[in-house]
């Protein structure tokens, strides 16, 4: 097949005829010649509100193609290259037990689906609920304030990831086509086939809930095997190697091989590892606020008025204030809700969340500060509790309840006292504070710094009524656990994905997962 890229097609012409025609231009060929074709990639190219045009990425089945790639010089136009994910067993160590995956968030849940498309027959161990039981408790939390430290936006069957956007796009450079096989397999089990191929793909947590079911069925028929409520609470460790795990302080499970896929928020099994001598170190992170906006806003100011015609309108926004530190927009959520993500008792964090539609009033996202070791200590453990001390503010600002504030309260040190054009799209309950009380002052001045410059590239960012909320606390890891090459910390024990420091969302998770399943069919044999 023949790729062309950069085909242009104005919104408002964007159908098959139109596109097919600005392929057969593109290629100098009567279209009569294509035999088939199949979107690779689409993006919106928006630079001129008056002109936005979709941008095609096609892969064309044509007659005589050589004859066609030798007449078409373009950069535009290549042969398609293979980008197939194949990595097949080649481990020559027998495996006595089934492998354990710890934690069935995307990384733990990716590992497992292709070490049971191998015959591996994996053990899943999840200290929450099945996705279908977790729901329901999240659902019982957002209304009566009631927190299962087990499952809840945190820690469940699918991970964090569950109860967010599920965005998929990631800048990693993925050179062994494993982002590819990490979209085939989400597609395979429900989710949109439109995700193979956008630029911002995502599937929304409506739509994501039902994904994760059915790759844990698929798991199942395969011979896996999960176990829900389960949390590890000690590694067995003999002669410096992993040899299983105890679940709830009472079960034992052995094993040769123990991936650990905890997320970013297993903050007791941080400790439980650091007391056994496993080697991490402290992490780099962002600490900030979610803010609020119409959804309108937001749109119209990324389109102009073409955004009737467009899916609501996502943004990226960075600034570096005169002190030298790092205010950017994180997990943004057009059309979305924030939600109460805590998972520790009398402690408040916060997340952003949307549906497949993204079509709620107001679209949010985090405005996060980035913070070192020299701001919370260099001690492996000294970033968690670093969050845990904010979070316990948060919860005593708000007596329990998310506390939130309007921006012209919050950037004039007063606390809000009523609700204004923005009214707050939140998951849980919340009450109106004084979040200059909640952060250092060193972000506080940061986010006020950044916003006017985000004013500057969105109109209506700085909006009076804008609602700020807090704390979003949960951008990434705190810490990294050491591995080798081989990706183990210990021989047989395999931390990985986004707890482990080494992945940054539900895509990245997934490939890392990919990448200890390769480690893992590479040494042993079933």
């Amino acid at each position: 097949m023949i790729r062309v890229r950069q085909i242009k097609v104005p919104i408002t012409k964007d159908n098959k005829d139109y596109l097919l025609n600005k392929i057969s231009n593109k290629l100098h060929i009567p279209s009569l010649s294509i035999s088939k074709y199949k979107i690779n990639k689409l993006s919106i190219d928006a630079r001129d509100k008056t002109n936005i045009n979709y941008v095609y990425e096609v892969d064309v089945e044509v007659i005589d193609e050589d004859k066609i790639l030798r007449k078409n010089k373009s950069n535009d136009i290549l042969k398609t290259p293979n980008e197939e994910y194949a990595f097949k067993p080649s481990g020559d160590v027998k495996l006595s037990k089934r492998p354990i995956i710890v934690g069935s968030g995307p990384c733990g849940l990716f590992c497992a689906y292709m070490l049971a498309l191998e015959g591996y027959k994996p053990l899943i161990i999840e200290r929450g609920e099945k996705v279908e039981d977790r729901v329901k408790t999240i659902e019982d939390f957002f209304l009566n304030n009631k927190l299962n430290i087990n499952s809840n936006i945190q820690f469940g069957e699918g991970g964090a990831g569950t109860f967010s956007d599920g965005k998929l796009n990631t800048l990693t450079k993925d050179s062994n086509n494993r982002m590819k096989k990490v979209f085939e397999i989400f597609v395979e089990n429900g989710a949109p086939e439109e995700i193979m191929y956008l630029n911002k793909p995502h599937i929304g947590t409506d739509i994501l809930r039902n994904v994760i079911i059915n790759i844990r069925n698929k798991i199942i028929s395969l011979g896996g095997e999960f176990k829900y409520n389960s949390t590890v609470t000690d590694l067995i460790i003999e002669d410096n190697k992993c040899r299983g795990v105890i679940i709830n302080n009472k079960g034992t499970i052995s094993s040769d091989i123990v991936v650990l896929a905890i997320g970013h928020s297993a903050r007791d099994t941080f400790y439980m590892l650091y007391d056994k001598g496993i080697s991490m170190k402290a992490k780099n992170f962002a600490i900030g606020l979610r803010i609020e906006h119409p959804r309108s806003i937001i749109d119209k100011n990324q389109y102009g008025e073409m955004y009737k015609y467009l899916p609501p309108a996502s943004y990226k926004l960075t600034y570096q204030t005169k002190s030298g530190r790092g205010v950017y927009s994180f997990c943004m959520c057009p059309g979305g809700f924030v939600v109460n993500a805590s998972s520790e008792e009398k402690q408040i964090a916060v997340n952003g969340m949307s549906n497949y539609k993204r079509d709620e009033k107001n679209s949010n996202s985090a405005l996060v500060v980035t913070i070192s070791k020299e701001d919370f200590g260099s001690n492996p453990l000294d970033g968690i509790e670093y969050q845990r001390k904010l979070e316990r503010k948060a919860y005593e600002l708000g007596n329990g309840f998310i506390p939130i504030q309007l921006y012209k309260d919050y950037k004039n040190n007063i606390k809000s006292t009523s609700i204004g054009e923005v009214i707050p799209n939140i998951k849980g309950k919340y009450t109106l504070s004084n979040l200059n009380e909640l952060l250092p002052d060193y972000i506080n001045e940061s986010i006020k710094e950044a916003i006017p410059e985000f004013n500057k590239k969105i109109k209506g960012f700085s909006m009076d009524d804008a609602v700020l909320s807090g704390i979003e606390s949960r951008t990434s890891s705190p810490v990294v656990i050491e591995r080798n090459e081989d990706l183990e910390a210990i021989p047989g024990l395999y931390p990985s994905g986004e707890g482990a420091g080494f992945a940054g969302g539900i895509t990245t998770a997934a490939m890392d997962g990919l990448k200890v399943f390769e480690k893992i069919i590479s040494k042993y044999m079933i």
